[in-house]
């Protein structure tokens, strides 16, 4: 083909590239600012050493992810990975096996603190998959989930899940799994539009969840700015959340994806009644950084490491884009019926901005309160199965019938059905307690 060719069949791909992306950013923004809002030590931060008490297990053992072995039960007498040591073993790496022994502790049925915006079964999903699959890290065994020790890890205490909507995502699924063994005259839920306390009054605990998108202040904290370029952060500024925070035993911390709303984001020196002067836009990334160490900052001068635990939970990666994972006729993650299977340990989506994990790896490296990081960010990777898709909520509202027919602009790709993955990040939680 000729230079004059060639540039030409550029000019008509271009625009319809552009066009692509654009309707799927749109439909991100949608889907995100329409909701409603109700021990890996961190200097090893993103780094972690080979497993010293046992080889890996022979990966030809794991069951594959073909839909023929759904009713194959794991052989854990055959597994030689060893009990799960933070110092020893990072459950990063691995792989998703279906475990059709692996039932869940709830179902959005038996559990009624699941917004209804996660709970795909109800809404209408008949494809219960998704909740079988189980993560296996490739040198050592997470431990089971068991409700009882895990309230007595926090008897007395105070546990604070604090972040965005994936955050209360996890949240919901924690006091779900642990919801089981509670009597029904010792627990009580009390729901805030920012702050929601789970109670059980026979442990003496709580099991709360604050709403801070941003962790830092911002003018879309509560009253819901949908237009991304009407937003502005504080980003110097944390107070105003964090002295929720104080005198809480276990903070549970994220925050990412509603950073995600376009290249740059209007970020302020001094106060909202200033308006405008002050305000500077910068690279999301760097806003992001920022606002990271506003937030370390304050952990350092106000946490004492003797007496509060602080956890912070990596990116939950969304799947706006089906190309990623080789499905090039696929819409988002609409219509995935199994994990991602890839031989690959380092696999990332276009939906985990790896700026922004550096940005954690570097902040949280330097802090002198150590962090437990979660990192859940690769094995969520996998997953695009498992999202609300077009069973969940828009506004208040289940998707009609027009809309769910439509899922480029209404299919939920950011958040996780319940029961799910976030039983999973739990599970880590729960081997780091």
């Amino acid at each position: 083909m000729s230079t004059n060719n060639t540039v030409k069949a550029l000019r008509v791909k271009i625009p319809v590239s552009i066009f692509g992306i654009a309707v799927c950013t749109l439909a991100f923004i949608l889907l995100l600012y329409t909701e409603r809002i109700p021990s890996l030590s961190s200097r090893n931060l993103f780094k972690f050493k080979p497993c010293t008490k046992k080889k890996a297990v022979n990966n030809k053992r794991h069951i594959s992810g073909d839909r023929n072995v759904k009713n194959t039960t794991f052989n854990y007498a055959a597994d030689d990975r060893f009990e799960f040591d933070p110092e020893e073993c990072s459950p990063v790496h691995g792989k998703w096996v279906f475990n059709s022994s692996n039932k869940p502790l709830y179902t959005d049925r038996t559990c009624p603190y699941i917004d209804r915006q996660f709970s795909c079964v109800k809404n209408g999903k008949n494809d219960y998959d998704y909740s079988y699959w189980e993560w296996q890290p490739d040198d050592c065994l997470l431990p089971k989930f068991n409700p009882e020790i895990a309230l007595r890890k926090i008897q007395g205490m105070r546990l604070m899940f604090v972040g965005d909507s994936l955050q209360r995502n996890q949240w919901e699924s924690f006091v779900c799994m642990v919801n089981t063994v509670i009597p029904e005259d010792q627990k009580s839920m009390k729901r805030g539009r920012v702050h929601s306390v789970f109670t059980v009054k026979e442990y003496n605990a709580t099991i709360e969840f604050y709403w801070a998108p941003f962790l830092i202040e911002s003018n879309s904290d509560v009253k819901i700015i949908s237009d991304p370029k009407k937003r502005v952060l504080r980003i110097d500024s944390i107070e105003k959340h964090a002295q929720h925070w104080t005198g809480v035993d276990i903070l549970v911390f994220n925050t990412y994806v509603w950073w995600m709303s376009g290249l740059k984001v209007r970020s302020l020196w001094g106060s909202f009644a200033n308006g405008d002067e002050g305000t500077e836009e910068l690279d999301t990334a760097v806003s992001y950084r920022i606002g990271l160490k506003t937030w370390a900052n304050w952990i350092d001068s106000t946490i004492d490491p003797n007496t509060t635990r602080v956890f912070f939970t990596t990116m939950s990666p969304t799947h706006q884009r089906s190309a990623d994972w080789g499905n090039v006729n696929g819409t988002k993650c609409f219509n995935e019926t199994k994990p991602v299977m890839m031989n690959k340990k380092h696999y990332y989506s276009t939906g985990s901005n790896k700026e922004m994990m550096k940005a954690v790896a570097g902040v949280i490296g330097k802090m002198k309160v150590p962090v437990t990081v979660l990192n859940i960010t690769q094995l969520s990777e996998y997953r695009v199965d498992a999202h609300s898709s077009i069973y969940t909520e828009l506004q208040g509202k289940l998707l009609n019938q027009t809309q769910k027919e439509d899922p480029l602009h209404y299919a939920d790709c950011i958040h996780w059905c319940l029961p799910g993955v976030p039983d999973t990040f739990n599970k880590i939680f729960y081997a780091y307690l």
